[in-house]
């Protein structure tokens, strides 16, 4: 099983609020979590959220669901727009005014959260060609996250299809803090609810961070698989805490079976980006490293024989402190100090 701790600064997004802090902090860090995600969406090529959507009614909703939180049963309703990023549990209600023939939501929860949905009131026609289908994950310029060598799951059965599942209401639950919903719908006055819920995760595994700083402790204890931390920002990375039970040294960190990968790319598929350092012994000090890459990620590989545990802390890099890219070096690659 995967274990996990989260350690934030105060400007992390997924920060842990105290029941002691006041109504206008938290409405802060909540428009702090959605300018983030109004970024991340902008870093992930989908500019057109920002320019057809005005960001502060996301800001005026972030207030309002401050101050209904008070009430008993409140549930947080809006909505749903045909490119949407949610952040928030609730309801959101998409009804078609004129055809929408690509339209998806994008939904991110903390890292040790998994993202419960269901669909409700679903007034599509399968039968002329609309379709709502549910993704274990993110799909971003073709590119899957988790990958599918990190995913528990085979391809076929991250998908969640309700117009073939036979069910008279679609469910699914995520095995990480993101999952995604596309859909079709070509008639008029059509749609569907999402009723979008976050459940605790006691064993988080393959993240995508909401933040651009922060802190992570991966934990697996005897279990043969891979976890990734994915941070959609170009960062200054340490490696704070390092322990993998092996004791045998080993000339390449591959052969040992367990070791920490830091991988780069433009893109969130991790078979995909390119390896910067292994990692397969306990460093002296912190090891520490710039990456200039649109996606920065700590994956974690574990062979199964041993308790494995990483630490790290991130934060974004000044425009300034960026690596500079050296002559003749490819165009769409990332730098690394």
């Amino acid at each position: 099983m995967m274990l996990a701790s989260t350690s934030t600064s105060s400007t992390s997004s997924f920060s842990s609020s105290s029941s002691s802090s006041s109504s206008s902090s938290s409405s802060s860090s909540r428009i702090h979590t959605l300018l983030c995600l109004l970024c991340l969406l902008s870093r992930l090529g989908l500019g057109r959220y920002i320019e057809d959507n005005d960001a502060t009614d996301g800001l005026y909703s972030l207030l309002s669901l401050d101050q209904k939180r008070d009430a008993e049963d409140f549930v947080f309703r809006r909505p749903l727009r045909c490119l949407d990023m949610l952040a928030t549990e609730g309801q959101f209600t998409f009804m078609a005014a004129q055809p929408q023939l690509a339209c998806a939501a994008f939904l991110i929860g903390e890292p040790s959260e998994v993202i419960s949905l269901e669909l409700s009131d679903v007034t599509v026609d399968c039968s002329a060609g609309d379709f709502i289908k549910i993704f274990d994950g993110w799909v971003l310029k073709g590119e899957k996250f988790p990958s599918s060598q990190d995913h528990p799951l085979p391809m076929r059965q991250r998908y969640t299809d309700y117009c073939s599942s036979g069910a008279p209401g679609g469910a699914s639950r995520s095995s990480q803090n993101v999952a995604m919903v596309f859909f079709r719908i070509h008639g008029p006055d059509s749609g569907f609810t999402l009723t979008v819920r976050k459940l605790h995760n006691p064993f988080p595994c393959n993240i995508m961070s909401q933040s651009p700083e922060g802190s992570f402790t991966m934990v697996m204890p005897h279990q043969h698989r891979n976890c990734s931390f994915s941070i959609i920002y170009p960062v200054e990375l340490q490696l704070t805490e390092l322990s993998l039970g092996q004791r045998q040294a080993w000339r390449g960190c591959t052969g040992s079976g367990d070791f920490v990968e830091l991988l780069g790319g433009n893109g969130v598929d991790t078979s995909k980006m390119f390896p910067m350092a292994d990692v397969c012994f306990s460093p002296r000090g912190l090891t520490q490293m710039r990456m200039g890459c649109d996606n920065s990620v700590v994956r974690l590989v574990s062979s199964g024989k041993y308790i494995s545990r990483v630490s790290f802390r991130y934060r974004l890099l000044g425009r300034s402190e960026l690596p500079q890219a050296q002559e003749n070096s490819l165009d769409d690659f990332c730098t690394v100090e």
